[in-house]
């Protein structure tokens, strides 16, 4: 059976990375504690605000919004969507929607009952961590207004509105402080009064800006490591990748990498420009990867375990 995971802006498609080749951990930093404990003491039930402990102790429940069939998997309530289609297998989605189960038209559906039963583990392990990731990215939707704060290279920016218009010869935005030492201020050439709209807007013309600026560098960084030469640089606004190369050169990489910090972004960078060398996703291409970022196994994790804000 084919099984498949689907988050937001998940990265290249679906092909795993291959675990890296072991190495000799370094000996660990004098004066800092073992990070695993091997004890921890019991902690309370804490409930949140709006939660009860009935809400705590009853039964999951996961309801798809275009849910047509419903199933009783180890204790919790699932509601699928289901079709059927000219395919081989049955498929299992899990998105941020909830489960999609998609089977052939000659399969049975207590044979699709029973596959559900079987991937039950699987299922509800992936819409527990799809719930938990949704209520994440809403915790960190912005509010578009004097104020308003996102992440830019792994740090927080916040925004100030500049009714005065000092500075519309640089693009209607300055960033003020210094990377490493706290909160940094993004002033934009916005009234007072700006919608938003209009906070949101120029927050994204100053961080594209940003981000063409970046990449150019990084691509140029990297291109002679591994032997290749990138021709066209488009930024993206996909939902689904965060980058793709094409063998004539061209680079396409999502603006809102940005949000990410410096060696994250080299990552995307590094593996796009590999493309340029290796069409695949093959162990050569991930030798190639690694030849220029030798921990991308990790970059790669938390490109797709972090939490970037929503942006509409």
């Amino acid at each position: 059976m084919h099984a498949l995971l689907q988050f937001t802006l998940d990265l290249f498609g679906t092909e795993p990375a291959p675990a890296p080749r072991a190495r000799t951990a370094p000996p660990a930093p004098t004066g800092t504690a073992d990070p695993v404990a091997t004890t921890a003491p019991a902690a309370p039930i804490v409930l949140a605000p709006d939660l009860t402990l009935a809400d705590a102790l009853s039964p999951a429940r996961f309801t798809h919004p275009q849910a047509n069939r419903e199933i009783r998997l180890a204790g919790a309530h699932v509601a699928y969507e289901f079709a059927r289609g000219q395919r081989r297998t049955i498929g299992f989605l899990v998105g941020a929607d909830g489960l999609t189960v998609r089977a052939p038209r000659w399969v049975a559906q207590r044979d699709v009952d029973a596959a559900l039963q079987e991937k039950a583990a699987w299922i509800l392990r992936k819409l527990g961590e799809t719930r938990q990731r949704q209520a994440r990215l809403d915790a960190a939707r912005v509010e578009w207004r004097d104020g308003a704060r996102f992440p830019f290279l792994g740090e927080t920016v916040a925004v100030r509105l500049d009714p005065h218009h000092r500075f519309a010869g640089v693009g209607g935005a300055v960033l003020d402080g210094e990377a490493g030492r706290g909160e940094r201020t993004l002033a934009l050439a916005l009234a007072r009064n700006a919608t938003p709209v209009q906070v949101r807007d120029a927050a994204q013309a100053w961080l594209m800006r940003q981000a063409r600026r970046i990449f150019t560098e990084r691509l140029d960084h990297f291109a002679p490591q591994l032997k290749v030469r990138w021709r066209k640089l488009s930024l993206s606004s996909a939902d689904t990748r965060w980058g793709s190369a094409s063998a004539d050169g061209g680079i396409r990489l999502h603006w809102r990498l940005v949000h990410f910090r410096m060696p994250v972004i080299d990552y995307v960078v590094a593996h796009e420009l590999s493309h340029l060398r290796v069409m695949d996703h093959s162990p050569r291409f991930w030798d190639t990867v690694e030849s220029v970022v030798p921990d991308y196994a990790v970059l790669r994790k938390q490109l797709k375990d972090e939490v970037i804000p929503r942006w509409n």
